[in-house]
């Protein structure tokens, strides 16, 4: 007599039932991650280059071998805080200016400026005074709680060459200037700021005070997924070929080391830049 087959409905549809759990606790943690931005960065290593594809409007394309070379650059203190790239001679198009605006980079995936291109006449120049507020949070911001100024929201393109030029980059008589926009905002240090970057806005504020178009391109250059750049690349060239740089500027503030992965910074007494051949 054939032996009779042991009934497993039950058992089969209790272990399908518990797959089916398993398979869908795994597709949430999956949704999350994706929708928190957590899985983006597992899949870029730290330390790697960022994978910065070209802007859809080519005024914002950049050379990705460049950037990811300034992405690896070291400061070690007493070094020069400027570097020169390209022989200092920008890769801007002159041909490429036909009015005033201002090309704003999206955010990236990490909330992090990208690149911002101006295209700017005498039209856009203004004073900083009495100056809107500025409440955006930039990655890697903390606030000065030493009494010593040590952050400061460094604009891309500076307050005082963005005016008559909306949120939206576009060219708007009594616009009062890019204060507060998110995707001109950036982490930096004081001296990077108020000293470095000082030198090349000003050759930019001249030109437009002469009379003279000018394209002036700021890229903030981020290291793998950190939060605060480790520098500033900045290109600029007067559409007559009067004025024209092409430099690296690193986010650095003397007797202060960062931790650019969270922007949190440490006293340090030691850490010092050259300072000799500064046009200050």
């Amino acid at each position: 007599m054939p032996k009779k087959r042991k009934k497993r409905g039950k058992r089969s549809s209790r272990r399908n039932s518990q797959w089916a759990g398993v398979i869908a606790i795994i597709l949430a943690a999956v949704l999350y991650l994706y929708r928190g931005g957590y899985l983006n960065q597992w899949l870029q290593p730290q330390g790697s280059s960022p994978q910065i594809s070209a802007q859809s409007n080519s005024d914002n394309a950049l050379d990705k071998n460049a950037y990811a070379k300034l992405a690896q650059l070291d400061f070690k203190s007493g070094d020069k805080p400027v570097v020169q790239v390209n022989g200092g001679k920008s890769t801007l198009d002159a041909a490429s200016w036909h009015s005033e605006r201002i090309a704003y980079g999206d955010l990236d995936h990490l909330n992090r400026t990208t690149v911002d291109t101006a295209y700017l006449s005498n039209k856009n120049l203004g004073k900083s005074a009495g100056r809107p507020s500025q409440d955006w949070t930039p990655t890697g911001w903390h606030y000065n709680h030493t009494g010593k100024e040590i952050y400061n929201r460094g604009h891309l393109i500076a307050y005082t060459v963005t005016f008559d030029i909306n949120a939206d980059g576009q060219y708007e008589q009594g616009a009062e200037g890019s204060s507060d926009n998110p995707k001109n905002l950036a982490t930096q240090s004081a001296y990077s700021n108020q000293v470095l970057m000082q030198i090349y806005e000003e050759q930019v504020r001249e030109a437009l005070a002469q009379g003279k178009h000018f394209i002036y391109q700021v890229t903030t250059v981020f290291r793998g997924s950190e939060l605060m750049p480790r520098g500033y690349w900045l290109q600029g060239l007067a559409t007559n070929g009067s004025v024209n740089f092409n430099v690296y500027i690193f986010n650095v503030q003397p007797g202060y080391d960062f931790d650019y992965a969270t922007g949190s910074s440490r006293v340090d007494q030691n850490m010092r830049v050259d300072e000799s051949g500064l046009d200050k």
